[in-house]
């Protein structure tokens, strides 16, 4: 850590600074400049907090060095971590697709939108038994009977299924369903006590982010999974919220390049839910690839225009069958493979 003393610091508040980093089992380096000095605090950083020195009397400003978080930071592990889900490697060299409908409704839907992601080659079935939704009165997903059956024709088609964690309370019953990968929304992205539950299993863990959370809180919250001893995690971007309203958020391109620079973890990317419209999902997803994803979660349905939840930004079958063949193209452009 670094503390900046003010340009009318007297000696006692310079002291006053060493004595309190010696305190904490840490030494102390001091320049002195002409109008500055500068103290750095050298050891484990964590034991503090800038505010713990921000408001010492001769103190201008104080920051950290080294990052609040360390097991998802690429500085503690410079190789790209790979995150296994039964046999399927993300992360590598191969860009995955998980497509599926936003909700289970029924299992006639759920049989059709399985055998559309295996015959068009998406690799995990995505489908969400319980629905965050704004309105109280809105549907809010069919509930444990949703996990039964995505479970059943994930493991007809021998898809690796995907869904969405609410609440704590559901664990055991997303462990019961075995669940392959647990989806953070971005509503729970900073749900502390569910990011600590999953954090203790041995399952892959999906974190969306926050539709206003900086990068920086998105790798924290990672940090309270992998602290937990769970590091089998993806980040997934889907958009932030703007001022913009010709669609449902912005998708934040910029974030994959910054993220794959900070983190050795797999970063995927939603442009379902950026978009909110299914005409734009195309040349998000497009871009998605291009700026450096691993994968993407897309929403298709067998039958956009009766869906009970997010019609609108849904794939349907066609759309969905041309969209795969440009990504495919794409991804041997880029030096990788669509799996």
């Amino acid at each position: 850590m670094i503390i900046v003393m003010n340009r009318y610091a007297q000696d006692e508040h310079i002291q006053a600074v060493v004595d309190k980093i010696r305190a904490a089992g840490l030494s102390e380096h001091v320049s002195r400049g002409t109008e500055r000095t500068i103290i750095g605090a050298v050891g484990d950083e964590r034991v503090f907090s800038p505010d713990a020195f921000a408001l010492m009397p001769g103190v201008e400003r104080a920051m950290r060095v080294v990052k609040e978080y360390r097991i998802v930071s690429r500085e503690v592990h410079p190789a790209d971590s790979v995150v296994q889900v039964r046999g399927l490697s993300i992360g590598g060299p191969a860009i995955h697709v998980i497509a599926g409908p936003a909700a289970v409704e029924t299992p006639e839907q759920m049989a059709l939108s399985a055998q559309l992601v295996r015959q068009q080659g998406g690799k995990l079935l995505r489908g969400g038994a319980f629905k965050p939704r704004t309105s109280p009165y809105a549907f809010q997903g069919v509930g444990v009977e949703g996990l039964d059956i995505l479970q059943q024709e994930a493991r007809r088609q021998g898809l690796p299924m995907v869904s969405e964690l609410l609440d704590v309370r559901l664990l055991d019953a997303f462990l019961e369903y075995d669940v392959d990968v647990i989806e953070i929304g971005a509503r729970n992205m900073q749900n502390v006590g569910l990011l600590k539950e999953v954090g203790r299993i041995n399952k892959p863990v999906i974190l969306k982010r926050g539709p206003s959370s900086t990068l920086s809180e998105w790798l924290m919250a990672a940090e309270y999974i992998a602290a937990g001893g769970n590091h089998n995690i993806i980040f997934c971007e889907r958009g932030v919220r703007s001022f913009e309203t010709s669609y449902r958020n912005m998708l934040d391109l910029s974030s994959i390049a910054v993220m794959k620079r900070e983190t050795h973890l797999p970063v995927m990317v939603d442009p379902s839910h950026a978009a909110g419209k299914a005409w734009m999902v195309p040349s998000l997803a497009k871009a998605a690839l291009a700026a450096g994803a691993d994968g993407l979660m897309l929403d298709i349905h067998p039958d956009p225009a009766n869906a009970w939840c997010d019609g609108e930004q849904a794939l349907n079958p066609a759309e969905f069958e041309t969209l795969m063949q440009q990504l495919s193209v794409l991804a041997t452009a880029l030096g990788r493979n669509l799996a």
